[in-house]
């Protein structure tokens, strides 16, 4: 989902089954600060995979060094890709020159790039801006999953006020006037209810 010049939504997940959730906030230049909102949604069956010598990788954004790549498009360029490493398996992944990147364990433990310290689930992982590709490799007797996500830093001014996210206090004023008026994104705002948070408010209960 692109923000853009305003939307408000909600991410809440409604269902019976247990569930496990990322979400991803990216920044966008002051170029598209205030450009139309827009969503992708992109169904798990259209999620670009493949698997190989152990290693399965689904290209939520960007492009993985397997070969596949994901056809969600980002106005700052992102990269997010989901790891599965099977016991003994690695796998390196390509990051473009100065671009920012980290790694997230969802379960299991990795090594990186040849070290010799494992990281176990739950742990964030920031990755130097060095040359070559970041190698990551599965140590255990487990499968570990892990998420990589890099993007090209924009090296701009960020002033944020609750939700919004602007690059001077001016312009945060501005977003706010803006929500409390209804104008410019937010004509629907006050009108607007979510049949997610609904549900959760009703423990689940239609």
């Amino acid at each position: 989902m692109t923000a853009g010049r305003g939307i408000v939504h909600c991410e809440m997940p409604c269902g019976e089954e247990e569930a496990v959730g990322l979400q991803l906030w990216v920044n966008l230049a002051a170029e598209h600060k205030m450009t139309e909102p827009q969503y992708q949604e992109l169904l798990d069956k259209d999620i670009p995979k493949i698997s190989k010598n152990g290693v399965h990788c689904s290209a939520i954004a960007g492009e993985s060094s397997l070969g596949i790549k994901s056809p969600v498009y980002t106005r700052t360029p992102t990269t997010y890709l989901d790891y599965k490493l099977d016991p003994g398996a690695s796998v390196e992944q390509d990051i473009p020159d100065g671009w920012n990147a980290f790694m997230y364990t969802i379960s299991g433990s990795i090594r990186v790039s040849g070290g010799n310290d494992v990281y176990d689930a739950h742990r964030t992982l920031v990755l130097s801006d060095g040359p070559g590709p970041v190698r990551i490799e599965n140590p255990s007797n487990e499968q570990a999953h892990i998420v990589l996500l890099a993007g090209k830093p924009l090296r701009e001014p960020v002033v944020q006020h609750g939700p919004f996210v602007m690059n001077t206090k001016e312009e945060i004023y501005q977003a706010m006037q803006d929500y409390s008026s209804g104008k410019n994104g937010f004509e629907g705002a006050n009108k607007w209810r979510s049949e997610g948070i609904e549900w959760s408010m009703l423990g689940g209960k239609a």
